[in-house]
């Protein structure tokens, strides 16, 4: 049971990501699995780094695989398995009838990351002061803005698909961007859509290449920003969070693009089941975490 649920952890990051809005990140938060990918992803990539840098002077197996050992397997690999099988079925199969009730899946997303936010802002290990909360709102007039950007429409040109796949991955480590949306605002939310129905096997190659090089850099970086700066990083993670919700706004240019006229009730309805459905999974957390320390 335990390798199940795991899986449909993971499903539900990977299904996150194929829809523009949903953050990978956000859903990892919600889902209780961010610690572990984040912390997993930095013991693979130290992994590799001792055996790029030191097995060829005769030495460092043995430290990649103390590295390796350090992340916690029985949750990664079925929730690493549940990813990708969820991601291409979505694509495949889920994304195409989303679009014709855009604006519920937009309310009920929306209700999602809103019941969401007290997880970073809980986790964040000490009481937030005044300037903690400046910190937070900038934060979020910042994404707010960003969100909000125009897509422009770049040729997809190597360096283009590249570069476009390092930064959009990013967002499924760092709550509150959607790398569907980054790649959407770039132009490149279709190509890939397209390149991955078709088959295209270079396109994605040259895709998911860009995206474990963004994912190997930006890992390090929010890894050690966690471990050093934790409360800082979670103030900032909370503000973005936060400052994303206008991208899930069902009454937006994005949400009411295919016109599908939702009533107003049933928006409001699946705003608040989202915000149920998390808080109840925040709520039952914490019920088992007072039980286990008793």
């Amino acid at each position: 049971m335990d390798w199940v649920k795991n899986f449909l952890r993971g499903g539900a990051i990977g299904t996150s990501e194929a829809l523009p809005g949903i953050s990978g990140g956000t859903v990892a938060l919600i889902v209780g699995l961010y610690a572990d990918l984040i912390g997993g992803a930095g013991h693979v990539l130290g992994a590799v780094r001792h055996l790029v840098t030191d097995v060829p002077r005769g030495r460092g197996t043995a430290a990649a695989r103390a590295r390796l050992a350090e992340a916690n397997w029985r949750v990664l690999i079925p929730a690493l398995l549940g990813m990708p099988v969820c991601l291409i079925a979505t694509v495949l199969v889920v994304e195409p009838l989303i679009h014709s009730h855009t604006q519920l899946v937009y309310a009920l997303f929306f209700g999602l990351v809103l019941g969401s936010l007290p997880i970073p802002y809980r986790s964040s290990g000490s009481p937030w002061r005044p300037v903690h909360y400046l910190l937070g709102l900038a934060v979020a007039a910042i994404a707010f803005v960003v969100v909000g950007l125009p897509q422009v429409q770049l040729t997809p040109y190597p360096w283009v698909i590249f570069l476009g796949a390092a930064v959009a991955v990013c967002a499924l480590v760092l709550p509150g961007l959607s790398g569907s949306f980054i790649l959407l605002t770039l132009g490149l939310y279709e190509p890939v859509l397209s390149a991955v129905r078709n088959v295209e096997l270079g396109y994605i190659a040259l895709f998911a290449l860009g995206a474990v090089v963004g994912l190997g850099t930006f890992v390090q970086v929010l890894q050690y920003l966690l471990s050093h700066h934790q409360h800082l990083t979670l103030v900032v993670l909370t503000g973005l969070m936060a400052g994303s919700l206008r991208a899930l706004w069902p009454w937006g240019a994005t949400a009411t693009e295919n016109g599908d006229g939702t009533a107003i009730w049933a928006l409001l309805l699946a705003m608040v089941v989202g915000f149920g459905i998390v808080s109840a999974i925040i709520w039952r957390g914490e019920h088992t975490d007072v039980h286990a320390t008793r």
